[in-house]
């Protein structure tokens, strides 16, 4: 076993530079900076004298918030990311990266109050990182390199330490590259200590679309060959955002940069990337009325569930009439899945942690990154749980199993998801426990998304991604942030640190990731409770290596 080096303190892994908040070029989604070896060209300029007046990550302003949380018992947990081989059933094995050797990695739980110190070790060829989705924790535990913290060099480790205030279905993931697309991912769950819920067992539910190590293909090349751009082919081109429209053709800049990407990419991998003659994974033609046309980029050879194709699914094991909660988390790159029980409706009660006034409904749409918890009365046999790829015609399954019987075959497609009530989050309400309450925004913060597939040139604004960028709040303020997509794609917007209300109805749910459609709008609101520096991006981990996040900073 590939011995590690000592883990340097906290104070040393920020360094001076991020004491002064950002100094380093960001390497999380766009691979540039801190010697993340992603292999991406980046944008990253120093974020030097922009980074003026604002909160450090390690500053005295998070010290005191991580402090205001508590510090209860402490809850200890090593994981290492390493290179293994990973069995996906059905006689297919792939090589790729995970936590230890399963996927999912190994879940890690905890209740509400207590204190994680979670030590992750790093046998992978490439730096690391690791972001805890959806978690309101201290800023410099955040994990996203050369904003937060700097990369987990191979062989190196790092002890992530933080109080876990919400209870809910959380998960967790690497913040360097592509690196989410492999198998680096796990559930997190947080159980609350005052569980209102009555339910028998516990069935977590993770999706995801795969690619690496099928036929040589890794997340990197995928990339490299999206940022070559269509050309002339019309494909979830730019609605207004500044750049070239249907038919551009990308620039010597960026051919020039991708096809570097992706040399660089079979640096280190533990699978071949493809060349000229490899597999082209560029998606054509998915669409779904769901996401207003356009479903995605990539063509997934598998989507499992919990690590399996559909043709050798997991299977959960029950009794007839057990009431069982689903914790239902989309780990997936570019895909959102349209998710049924067969024989069975789905009351929902949580969406990304925070409970929602229960509402029944026959099927979910869950984007990248959104979480949902529902309760089921299981029923006596033998049940498919089917996570259709939305508008990519192919699905993942698993079997819930109470009874006797053969399991479905991996085509089934039960009446509940394509004919019944699909549940989407801006239909749901916060429980009145966790509702924002009312309150006129101190201020307001709009956002543009532009970009399109001819030139891969997603962004915010019209500007890629650079480690200067900072959209400044105040503590104590209540935030909105009006989104107008002016993209014919569907991208699912995530906010690092906070939960934000969806402001399209009084009393929206509470989130940390929501989905907004091809030429719409989104506005959500969250209060301003957590100082530091914080990404705002698609999670759409293509879209974001391309340039689609940003950083909200809050003022000293």
């Amino acid at each position: 076993m590939r011995s590690f080096r000592t883990s340097p303190s906290r104070r040393a892994v920020l360094g001076a530079g991020l004491a002064v908040a950002g100094t380093a070029a960001l390497s999380a989604c766009t691979g540039s900076g801190s010697g993340s070896g992603s292999g991406h060209s980046g944008h990253g300029s120093s974020a030097g004298p922009a980074s003026a007046g604002f909160v450090a990550p390690d500053g005295p302003e998070v010290a005191a918030a991580e402090a205001a949380r508590g510090s209860g018992p402490v809850r200890t947990v090593r994981l290492t990311a390493t290179a293994t081989t990973l069995d996906l059933g059905a006689g297919r094995t792939v090589k790729s990266w995970a936590y230890g050797d399963e996927l999912p990695g190994k879940e890690v739980r905890v209740t509400a109050g207590d204190t994680l110190a979670l030590t992750l070790a790093n046998n992978l060829p490439q730096a690391t990182s690791l972001h805890w989705h959806g978690l309101a924790l201290r800023n410099d535990m955040d994990g996203v390199p050369g904003l937060t913290q700097q990369d987990i060099k191979p062989s190196g480790e790092f002890a992530y330490r933080f109080a876990v205030p919400h209870p809910g279905t959380y998960w967790f993931h690497p913040h360097s590259g592509p690196q989410l697309d492999r198998g680096l991912y796990a559930p997190l769950i947080v159980e609350d200590p005052k569980e209102p819920l009555a339910y028998d067992k516990e069935w977590v539910v993770v999706l995801d679309d795969w690619v690496d190590g099928v036929d040589g293909s890794t997340p990197d090349a995928v990339l490299a060959e999206l940022r070559r751009g269509m050309g002339d082919m019309d494909h979830g081109s730019t609605g207004g955002g500044g750049h070239e429209g249907h038919g551009a053709v990308a620039g010597e800049a960026d051919a020039q940069a991708a096809a570097q990407a992706e040399a660089r990419a079979s640096e280190g991998t533990t699978s071949p990337s493809p060349g000229a003659s490899g597999p082209s994974r560029m998606m054509m033609g998915a669409n779904s009325d769901l996401l207003g046309g356009d479903a995605g980029d990539v063509a997934y050879p598998y989507y499992l569930v919990n690590g399996r194709t559909a043709e050798a699914p997991s299977e959960f094991r029950a009794k007839p009439g057990d009431r069982v909660r689903l914790r239902i988390i989309n780990a997936g790159g570019d895909t959102a899945f349209r998710v049924a029980l067969g024989g069975h409706r789905l009351t929902v009660t949580h969406t990304d942690g925070f409970p929602v006034r229960h509402a029944e409904t026959d099927a979910l749409l869950i984007g990248m990154g959104e979480r949902y918890d529902v309760l089921v009365t299981a029923g006596d046999g033998v049940f498919p749980l089917v996570a259709a790829a939305e508008g990519k015609k192919a699905a993942a399954l698993a079997v819930l199993r109470t009874g006797a019987g053969a399991a479905p075959a991996a085509t089934v497609r039960p009446k509940e998801l394509t004919s019944g009530r699909v549940m989407t989050a801006d239909r749901l309400k916060a429980a009145e426990s966790v509702a924002l309450p009312a309150r006129t925004p101190d201020r307001t913060i709009k956002i543009r998304l532009t970009g399109g597939m001819a030139k891969y040139d997603w962004a915010f604004d019209g500007k890629p991604y650079t480690a200067d960028q900072r959209h400044a709040v105040k503590a104590g303020e209540r935030v909105r942030l009006v989104f107008r997509n002016e993209t014919t794609m569907w991208h699912p917007l995530h906010l690092h640190g906070h939960t934000f209300a969806l402001a399209n109805v009084a009393g929206g749910s509470r989130k940390d990731t929501a989905v907004i459609l091809p030429n719409g709008a989104l506005t959500v609101d969250f209060d301003a409770d957590n100082p530091g520096l914080w990404m705002l991006h698609c999670h759409n981990v293509y879209h974001a290596e391309a340039g689609m996040m940003t950083v909200l900073g809050y003022r000293r």
